[in-house]
C-alpha cells in the first residue's frame, strides 16, 4: 500500500524532525530506519563524523554542505530514538547545548571580558571539574568516551594530565621519552618480536609520539590522517612510474617499487623547489 503522507508545508529543521517521524512510522515508514537502535546507528555516525573531516581536509566545500548534512540526519535520528523511548527529543538536545555554551563561556555571556589564551584555558577546565563534580565524575579521565579513536584518547587523556600537572615542561622531555621507548621496542624485537612484551612496548611508543603532537600542539589523529593521505596518493604516484615502465603493482618487485618510491620522493622535492 502505497504511503500517501508527506511533508507538511512546515520548513526547515521542523520538516527534517517531520521527515524523521515519518521513517520510523511503525505502518508506513522505511523498513531500514524503522529496525535501528542508538546501537546500530553509532558506526554510521562515526563515518559522517570522518566524511565532514575528509571534505574539510580536501577543501571540498561544496561536498562539505551535504556532508554536515548527513551529520545532522544523526543527531536527528537519536532526537527521535530518544523521543519514541520518552528520553528526549531534538528540542531537549538543543536547550541542553545552549545551556552548556552559555554555562562554559561567562566572559562572554556575562563579564564580557577578554581573556588570554592561557587564562581561557583555565576558566575552561576549572567549569569542566564543575561539571564533573556535579555529575559525580570524579575518576581521572572519566569524561573521555571510551569509543574515541585510540589517538584521540591519548590526547586527551595527556591533556588531563598535564592540566593536573603531570607533564614535561616542554617538547625536549617528550621527545627524550619517544628515544627511550624507540630502544625498548627494539631490545623488545631482538628478544621476540612477536612477543605481547614487544606488542606492549609499541603500544608504549605510539602514546609518547602523542605526547610530542601534543607539545607542539598538533591533533594526533588529524597529523596521522595527513600521513595517511600522502601516503595514498605518493602510492597512486609509484604505480604511474612503474606504468612508465610498462610494469604494474602486482608484476613489480619490491625492488622496483621501492626506486618508483624514490623516483615519486626526488619529482616531489623538484616540484616544491620550482
Amino acid at each position: 500500500m502505497p504511503n500517501d503522507s508527506k511533508p507538511s508545508t512546515a520548513t526547515g529543521i521542523e520538516q527534517l524532525l517531520e521527515i524523521m517521524s515519518q521513517l520510523r512510522d511503525p505502518s508506513t515508514g522505511c523498513d531500514w530506519d524503522k529496525k535501528q537502535t542508538f546501537k546500530t546507528i553509532v558506526p554510521h555516525t562515526l563515518e559522517e563524523a570522518h566524511e565532514v573531516a575528509d571534505a574539510i581536509e580536501q577543501g571540498d566545500f561544496a561536498h562539505l554542505k551535504e556532508e554536515l548534512g548527513d551529520l545532522l540526519f544523526q543527531v536527528i535520528f537519536y532526537a527521535q530514538l530518544g523521543k519514541e523511548q520518552g528520553l528526549f527529543d531534538f528540542a531537549d538536545i538543543v536547550q541542553t547545548l545552549n545551556d552548556k555554551l552559555v554555562r562554559r563561556h561567562p566572559h562572554v555571556f556575562e563579564k564580557q571580558e577578554s581573556l588570554s589564551e592561557a587564562e581561557l584555558e583555565q576558566q575552561w577546565h576549572a567549569i569542566k571539574q564543575q561539571e564533573r563534580h556535579a555529575q559525580k565524575q570524579g575518576a581521572f579521565a572519566a569524561d573521555i568516551p571510551s569509543s574515541l579513536p585510540a589517538l584521540s584518547k591519548a590526547y586527551k587523556i595527556q591533556k588531563q594530565a598535564a592540566k593536573l600537572g603531570f607533564d614535561w615542561p616542554s617538547y625536549h622531555g617528550a621527545w627524550d621519552k619517544v628515544q627511550e621507548e624507540v630502544a625498548e621496542v627494539s631490545e623488545a624485537l631482538q628478544v621476540d618480536p612477536l612477543s605481547e612484551h614487544t606488542a606492549e612496548e609499541v603500544g608504549d611508543l605510539l602514546f609518547a609520539t602523542v605526547n610530542v603532537s601534543r607539545h607542539i600542539k598538533r591533533d594526533p589523529e588529524q597529523l596521522l590522517r595527513q600521513a595517511n593521505e600522502k601516503f595514498r596518493n605518493r602510492f597512486v604516484q609509484v604505480e604511474a612510474v612503474l606504468n612508465e615502465s610498462s610494469l604494474s603493482l602486482k608484476d613489480a618487485s619490491l625492488e622496483e617499487m621501492d626506486g618508483a618510491w624514490e623516483t615519486v620522493k626526488r619529482r616531489q622535492r623538484s616540484k616544491n623547489r620550482d
